[in-house]
């Protein structure tokens, strides 16, 4: 499948007056134009596309979608009969939830663990209408999408990745560096980093771990740094450098209890001409001051 990466994600919120202020005031992300039908959601931006992240009203702090960008017309066709043809069941969306995403076309689907997915192209988009909540804050998402997304999974089985690797056809990157069963993909049309998602084992439980989302300039990166840590907001890591990327980045949690890893990637990523095993997460900093999961991982029963 010709797969760009994460186009945007969509997220179920009972904080979503919190975001109102995290998301342009310490991200320094812009704030969309909320569509008809969807005027209690918060849609925040990262470059000219309509928006990156949605924040929807819910009962609950959950990842509600993972929408994955197709090239285009052709491509998104070609995915959809290869859906079909691995006899996996897709719902194709409707003019409703077009406009509300504002894509051409999409579909719905599941992962074999329980994850939704959208797949989707055409996106709106306005060109040089991004303004940001902070002054001259700037992103990397144009050619990469949002960036990667990690989910915690009650299970790590083979049905997983072969529906990432034979259906999807994403790249198989390795377990990286973390502990116990762990899966790092890329999309095909990825060769800008390792992942676009990860998927770590939690029996009992699922959810968001974190998302990585891309800063423009090392200035960028250290504002946001500093305002994390003068509103005094909960860190999970320190700033580091990862040994299997070239970024520098921090963790801290959102105010819906999953982190964001704040990136800068001061030179390109090396590829992987073979499967790297990193003796090590990081080459330096990265020290653990908070949870590796916060309660945006919950037990199943509270998605049933």
């Amino acid at each position: 499948m010709d797969i760009i990466g994460v186009g945007y994600i969509g997220i179920e919120s009972p904080n979503i007056d919190a975001w109102r202020d995290y998301g342009p005031n310490v991200l320094g992300m812009g704030v969309g134009v909320a569509p008809e039908g969807d005027e209690q959601s918060l849609y925040l931006r990262m470059d000219d596309r309509r928006h990156r992240i949605a924040i929807h009203p819910g009962p609950i702090d959950r990842v509600s979608y993972i929408g994955w960008e197709a090239v285009g017309r052709v491509a998104f066709n070609a995915a959809v009969e290869k859906f079909r043809a691995a006899g996996v069941e897709i719902t194709v969306g409707d003019e409703a939830l077009r406009k509300l995403r504002g894509v051409r076309e999409l579909i719905r689907f599941t992962d074999p663990v329980g994850f939704q997915h959208e797949l989707f192209y055409g996106q709106k988009w306005d060109p040089h209408s991004f303004v940001s909540g902070l002054p001259n804050r700037r992103f990397v998402a144009d050619e990469r999408g949002l960036g990667h997304i990690v989910v915690i999974s009650p299970e790590y089985t083979p049905a997983l990745e072969s529906f990432l690797i034979d259906v999807m056809g994403f790249h198989w990157y390795g377990a990286g560096a973390g502990k116990g069963k762990t899966g790092f993909f890329r999309s095909k049309l990825n060769n800008k980093t390792s992942h676009d998602i990860a998927y770590g084992l939690r029996p009992g439980s699922m959810g968001l771990q974190h998302i990585g989302i891309f800063f423009a300039t090392l200035r960028d990166l250290g504002e946001t740094y500093d305002i994390v840590q003068k509103r005094g907001i909960q860190m999970q890591m320190t700033l580091g450098q990862h040994t299997q990327d070239p970024h520098l980045s921090f963790y801290h949690f959102t105010p819906s209890g999953f982190v964001v890893e704040a990136i800068h990637e001061f030179e390109p990523w090396p590829g992987d001409p073979f499967e790297l095993n990193p003796e090590r997460l990081s080459l330096w900093g990265h020290e653990v001051t908070g949870p590796i999961l916060g309660p945006s991982v919950r037990p199943l029963e509270d998605f049933q």
